[in-house]
């Protein structure tokens, strides 16, 4: 344990420079160009949909259709009835249920207003506020057609009211709070950055400290010696995330409303392959100051391909596949259905393999790629 805990003590110095580090200089910029010109996009198109249509008519095919045109929205579910497009918002996998009602056609038919309800998912506001607006406007817009066709075949009264009248009931954050979705954004991001960014620091520092020759002649072994260099950052890292919620919660007034001991559990989760890329980048770097460099590359891509700063809807699909080699995009969906959703373990299942996967191929290359050498 002695040997452990020698091997656990972290020592801050100063930072060399090193002019390998110039290629990162001028390569960020670049990076950092060609992802806000295609990241920085706030018009969300083709929001997935679920649908329920109870009246099976041609008006109400004529409204899905109006829906479909839009551009907004990607009808690829139909739900039988409303707890299943509640189930499917809850999971991920809808983030608008559309449902109209038995009777639609009868009422456009005899003059009066047809209401169809609009379901959006509000825990990410930037996806909800364009999809609450576009839903509206979208209604508004077949309703005045509907009105029109009927004055020019029936020469009926303009003057009464829209036969469509949409009306739209935003979940689990009714006042599109931009908190409910930064804050619990913000726990992965903090803990991306701070793990990283020290954990690549790990064995650069016994390069630059001289001991690495004492780590040489130890018994200790590879395992070890990752578990001795892991283990006190994910203690400082459930620190953070504890600062992080109770700031959330008492400042910024985002309620926790799923499973506290859940949350806890999968963040220990997150925290392990990003231990595990920054221990990589400790096995390749040479300096302290070039693995710190090392690490912005990974960590500015994930600011604008996870779903932090930009829906992933707004992303190109080449973009959005590069997105599923990220950690944080599966964290970002855990942490936000468990705080603003309150979703159980059940819902998170497939972002919980992704994220254990990651953990078992990321550490364990950094394991392999440790040599008890100085070469």
């Amino acid at each position: 344990m002695r040997r452990l805990s020698a091997l656990m003590r972290k020592e801050f110095t100063h930072m060399r420079r090193d002019p390998r580090t110039l290629m990162y200089i001028f390569v960020m910029p670049l990076m950092q160009l060609f992802l806000l010109g295609y990241a920085a996009n706030t018009d969300v198109q083709n929001v997935s949909t679920a649908i329920i249509d109870q009246d099976r008519s041609r008006a109400s095919r004529a409204l899905l259709d109006a829906y479909r045109a839009s551009g907004y929205f990607l009808i690829n579910h139909v739900a039988e009835n409303e707890s299943e497009i509640v189930d499917l918002i809850d999971s991920g996998e809808a983030q608008v249920g559309i449902i109209i009602p038995p009777g639609y056609a009868r009422d456009i038919d005899s003059g009066g207003t047809a209401q169809v309800a609009v379901l959006i998912d509000g825990s990410d506001a930037a996806i909800a506020g364009s999809a609450l607006s576009a839903a509206t406007l979208v209604g508004q817009s077949h309703a005045t057609r509907i009105r029109s066709e009927q004055v020019a075949v029936r020469m009926t009264n303009a003057s009464g009211s829209l036969p469509v009248e949409v009306r739209t009931r935003v979940l689990y954050n009714p006042d599109l709070l931009s908190s409910y979705n930064m804050i619990p954004g913000l726990i992965g991001t903090i803990l991306q950055m701070t793990t990283m960014m020290l954990t690549s620091l790990a064995i650069v520092r016994e390069r630059e400290r001289g001991t690495i020759e004492q780590l040489i002649v130890t018994p200790v072994r590879n395992w070890e010696l990752m578990v001795a260099k892991i283990t006190p950052y994910i203690l400082v890292s459930m620190i953070n995330v504890v600062i992080v919620l109770l700031v959330g919660t008492f400042w910024f007034g985002v309620p926790i409303r799923g499973s506290v001991p859940l949350l806890f559990a999968l963040t220990g989760l997150f925290i392990v392959p990003n231990l595990g890329i920054g221990l990589l980048i400790s096995t390749f770097a040479n300096t302290q100051q070039e693995a710190q460099f090392a690490t912005f590359p990974i960590i500015l891509p994930s600011f604008f391909l996870s779903g932090f700063l930009f829906p992933l809807a707004a992303l190109p699909p080449l973009l959005q596949l590069l997105s599923g080699l990220i950690p944080l995009r599966y964290f970002l969906v855990i942490v936000r259905s468990v705080i603003v959703k309150g979703v159980g373990f059940e819902v998170l299942i497939s972002q919980v393999i992704a994220l254990i996967i990651f953990s078992i191929v990321l550490v364990g290359i950094a394991i392999l790629r440790f040599r008890k050498s100085l070469d």
